[in-house]
C-alpha cells in the first residue's frame, strides 16, 4: 500500500522569501523586528537583536577561518547562545553537527572525529558535569576509529587533527587553549557586516546544512546530510500543519541537539515570527512556572512530557490557559492522554507525527481537525511533496519506505550504509514496520533496527552491547527494551560473566552510567550461563523479549 500527499500542496504556503537558513534569519529580523524572539530568564532579545547577534557570531566564525562547507559542532543545552552560535555558524557558511548533550567524552569525541569537525561550541559545566574536562580526558585517550584519529594535530585537543577552535560558551572559564564566548566574538569585529552577508549569499539551497548524527545497527553513530531547501521546506510545511502563527510562545523543552528542538523548534519560529522559549532541563515544576509567567501557547515534546504536565499535583494553581498547541509523537501516544489534553488543559490542537533524521526528521503528521482516535492511534498522514508506502500486502505490517524532497543526501562520507538506507529509486528504508490504514494514516507497530524508545530519546541495542563489551567482566551480553510506566521503554542487559568473576547487576548499571549516556543505560541486568543464538549465530531476542514476558 502506498500513500502521497503531492494532492495537499494546497496546505501549504507558495513561494517563501527564503532559500536557506541565513536568508530566513535575515528574513526574521526585517519581518519580526521589534517581536520578541527569545526569552531566557531576563534576557530578551527581538528578532532584530537575534539578527544582530547572528551576523557578529557569523563574522568570528570567518575570523577564525571557517569557510563554506567546514562542520561547526555544538555541544550544549538550549540556550540562547546555542541559537547565536549554530546559526552564526550556518550563516558563516558551516555544517552544524549538533551533538547530544547526553553523551560521554568518547562519544562526543568519536563524532567530532568522523565529522573532521573544525570549530566546536561547547557549553562548560551542565548538570553538575564539565563537559571541557570530559572531552579532554576522552581525546587524551584518543577518541576511537574515527576517520582524522592520529596523535596531536597541532589543535587544542591530542587526537582531533582537524578541530582548529574549541569555544566555551556564556561566562565558563575556558582552558589556556581554549577560546571564551567574548574572545570569540571579540575575534569577529574586524570583519565587516558586508564580508558576512557576501559570504551567506553564496551559500547554494541545496548545500548541506546539518549533519545530524543517528546510531544505527552496527552500533557507531552516523551522520545523515540535511540541505538547507530540505530543512526549510520540511518545517514551513510543519508551521503550517500545526498552525503556528506570529506572536505564539513556543516552550522549547525538546533537545535542539534533535530535530524536534532544532527544527521543529528554532526553524519553525523564524518562519513565523514566534517567540523561542528554551528550557535546558525537563522539570515538571519549570514548565509549568514557564507556562504561566510567559504565557506558552505552544508546548511540543514526548508523550511523557505532558503525561507528568497533566499529573502533577500542583497543576491547577499555574495558569495553563494561553496553551493551544500540542506536538508529540517518539511513541505510542494513549487516547486518554489526547482526551485529557484537550478536556482539562481545552488544548484546542493536539497532533502526533513520525519522523526520523534520515527524512529530516518528519515523515507524516496527523491534521488538525482529525478525530481523537486518528491521533492516538496514528501518526498521520504523509506530508505534502512526499510518499509513504508499506512493503507488504494492504492492511499488513510490513518495513515503513519514505521518499520525497525530505529524505536525506546520505550518511556522511559513508558509501556503504548509504546504499543500505536508500533503493536506487530513492526509497529511504526507515527500518521501522507500520500500516497503513484506508484513509492513508501511518501506525507504527514495530522496528526493524531493534531500536526502542527511552522518555522520547532513541537507544539502539546494539551500540549500548558494543559499550557494554568492553566492560572486563563481561563475556556476552544483549540488550532489548522492555516497558517503563514512567518513560515508556527503558533497557534490560543479558550477561554472561567471564569466568571466575563475581559481577552484580549493580556493577553493571554503576558502570554504564559512568560510561554511556543516561538513556542508554540498562535499568535491569539478568545474568544467563549463554545467550540464545541461532544456526548463524545472531542472538534470538525473540527469546529474551519471551523472558521479559514482552
Amino acid at each position: 500500500m502506498q500513500f502521497d500527499a503531492q494532492d495537499e500542496a494546497t496546505e501549504v504556503r507558495g513561494e517563501t522569501p527564503w532559500r536557506t537558513v541565513p536568508e530566513l534569519v535575515r528574513y526574521a529580523a526585517g519581518r519580526y523586528g521589534s517581536r520578541e524572539a527569545v526569552v531566557e530568564g531576563r534576557t530578551r532579545v527581538s528578532y532584530a537583536e537575534l539578527g544582530d547577534r547572528v551576523e557578529r557570531a557569523a563574522a568570528a566564525c570567518l575570523a577564525r577561518g571557517v569557510r563554506r562547507g567546514d562542520r561547526v559542532a555544538i555541544w550544549a543545552p538550549n540556550t540562547l547562545d546555542w541559537i547565536v552560535s549554530a546559526l552564526g555558524a550556518v550563516t558563516a557558511g558551516a555544517v552544524l553537527v549538533p551533538l547530544n548533550t547526553r553523551f560521554k567524552g568518547t562519544e562526543a569525541a568519536y563524532v567530532l572525529a568522523q565529522s573532521r569537525t573544525k570549530l566546536l561550541f561547547i557549553t562548560g559545566t551542565f548538570l553538575g558535569t564539565s563537559y571541557v574536562a570530559s572531552l579532554r580526558r576522552a581525546t587524551a585517550e584518543g577518541p576511537g576509529e574515527g576517520p582524522g584519529d592520529g596523535p596531536g594535530g597541532g589543535g587544542p585537543l591530542p587526537g582531533l587533527p582537524h578541530l582548529s577552535d574549541v569555544v566555551v560558551l556564556s561566562d565558563d572559564a575556558a582552558p589556556s587553549t581554549f577560546l571564551t564566548w567574548k574572545d570569540f566574538l571579540a575575534a569577529g569585529e574586524s570583519v565587516s557586516g558586508e564580508t558576512v552577508r557576501a559570504r551567506a549569499a553564496e551559500i547554494p539551497a541545496t548545500a548541506p546544512s546539518d549533519i545530524i548524527y543517528t546510531s544505527g545497527t552496527t552500533g557507531r553513530p552516523k551522520g545523515a546530510v540535511i540541505t538547507h531547501t530540505q530543512t526549510l521546506r520540511a518545517y514551513d510545511i510543519w508551521a503550517d500543519l500545526a498552525g503556528l502563527r506570529e506572536g505564539d510562545r513556543y516552550l522549547i523543552v525538546n533537545p535542539f541537539f534533535h530535530t524536534f528542538g532544532y527544527k521543529a523548534g528554532i526553524i519553525a519560529c523564524l518562519t513565523r515570527g514566534a517567540t523561542m522559549v528554551p528550557q535546558p532541563v525537563f522539570n515538571v515544576d519549570t514548565v509549568l512556572a514557564n507556562i504561566a509567567a510567559e504565557r506558552i501557547s505552544v508546548l511540543p515534546g514526548p508523550p511523557t512530557l505532558h503525561q507528568s504536565l497533566l499529573d502533577h499535583p500542583a497543576r491547577t494553581s499555574h495558569d495553563l490557559t494561553a496553551l493551544r498547541l500540542v506536538v508529540t509523537g517518539a511513541a505510542v501516544v494513549p487516547l486518554q492522554l489526547v482526551e485529557r489534553l484537550r478536556s482539562e488543559l481545552h488544548i484546542a490542537t493536539v497532533l502526533t507525527a513520525y519522523g526520523l533524521s534520515e527524512a529530516s526528521g518528519i515523515v507524516s503528521m496527523c491534521r488538525r481537525g482529525d478525530p481523537p482516535a486518528t491521533i492516538a492511534t496514528t501518526s498521520g498522514r504523509a506530508i505534502p511533496g512526499t510518499e509513504v508506502r508499506i512493503s507488504a500486502p494492504p492492511g499488513t505490517p510490513g518495513e515503513v519506505l519514505v521518499r520525497g524532497f525530505n529524505v536525506m543526501q546520505g550518511y556522511f562520507e559513508d558509501e556503504a550504509a548509504t546504499a543500505a538506507a536508500l533503493t536506487e529509486d530513492g526509497w529511504l528504508r526507515t527500518g521501522d514496520v507500520g500500516v497503513l490504514d484506508p484513509s492513508g494514516n501511518l501506525r507504527i507497530t514495530d522496528r526493524i533496527k531493534d531500536m526502542f524508545i527511552v522518555g522520547g530519546f532513541n537507544a539502539y541495542p546494539a551500540e549500548i552491547e558494543q559499550l557494554l563489551g568492553l566492560h572486563p567482566d563481561i563475556a556476552d551480553v544483549a540488550v532489548i527494551g522492555i516497558p517503563d510506566p514512567r518513560l515508556g521503554e527503558v533497557g534490560k542487559a543479558y550477561v554472561v560473566r567471564r569466568p571466575d568473576t563475581s559481577l552484580t547487576s549493580d556493577d553493571v548499571i554503576a558502570w554504564s552510567r559512568r560510561e554511556m549516556a543516561n538513556y542508554k543505560v540498562p535499568r535491569e541486568v539478568e545474568f544467563l550461563p549463554s545467550l540464545p543464538r541461532n544456526a548463524s549465530g545472531k542472538v534470538v531476542k525473540g527469546e529474551l523479549r519471551g523472558r521479559a514476558g514482552r
